[in-house]
């Protein structure tokens, strides 16, 4: 069972609070505006449909062919949550931050720093292109000449709890801080990850499309302003 909260993890906790701005939905509920879509699949062929639609007032992934719903506008010190749960089998999905060139990994995965909504490793990061240090980072992320961004080094940092998704066909909500160049996870309230000195501080969103059917409600940004100078 891995630890609820790491003590240093709660040292260089960076202090913020939400600014004078509004919250903004980023899903009206009736269509995908102020989104786009980056499916490679559907360049090679145009009769594919996408994997990103809207149904009974619902923001769906339905998990293939792979790709990205991307925000047409940047963030940078924000807030990012969501409600979200699984529509069939449980399995893969994850929701992206500081996101930038597209189609940087694999020809699919677009440079940015990935929270994982895979079923059981929810609030993991990923690093696609882009980097991010945590508390006992050898400890969790594996031995450091192995580390990396690409390719088939070790660009998984497994989240610090277990246990905090709730169980099939109930809504998961997810929080996402990013202040500067760190980035706090919580899911169900539970703070699940936390890491700092990212590669990057600013960027679209995104949400995936990586095999498995994912509902989303409740999509929204907030400002934030940092008390640290």
């Amino acid at each position: 069972m891995k630890q609820i909260l790491l003590p240093l993890c709660i040292l260089l906790l960076t202090i913020s609070h939400l600014s004078n701005g509004q919250t903004k939905s980023l899903f009206n509920g009736k269509d995908l505006k102020g989104w786009h879509i980056d499916v490679p699949d559907m360049d090679k062929n145009p009769a594919l449909k996408t994997p990103f639609i809207v149904r009974n007032g619902l923001l769906v992934s339905l998990g293939t062919p792979g790709g990205h719903l991307i925000t047409d506008d940047q963030y940078e010190n924000f807030r990012f949550t969501f409600q979200y749960r699984f529509a069939g089998k449980p399995g893969n999905c994850g929701a992206l931050v500081f996101v930038s060139t597209p189609r940087a990994l694999y020809e699919m995965f677009p440079k940015s720093i990935e929270v994982q909504m895979m079923n059981q490793n929810a609030g993991d990061f990923w690093c696609i292109q882009e980097d991010i240090t945590v508390p006992d980072m050898e400890k969790r992320r594996g031995p450091k000449e192995k580390w990396g961004v690409n390719g088939d080094k070790l660009r998984r940092v497994p989240n610090l709890t277990d246990g905090t998704e709730k169980p099939l066909g109930e809504w998961n909500s997810m929080t996402i801080e990013c202040v500067k160049n760190s980035i706090k996870v919580w899911l169900n309230g539970v703070m699940v990850n936390y890491g700092y000195n990212a590669t990057a501080q600013k960027g679209q969103i995104a949400l995936q499309a990586e095999g498995s059917e994912v509902e989303f409600k409740e999509v929204k940004v907030a400002p934030i302003k940092s008390l640290s100078k």
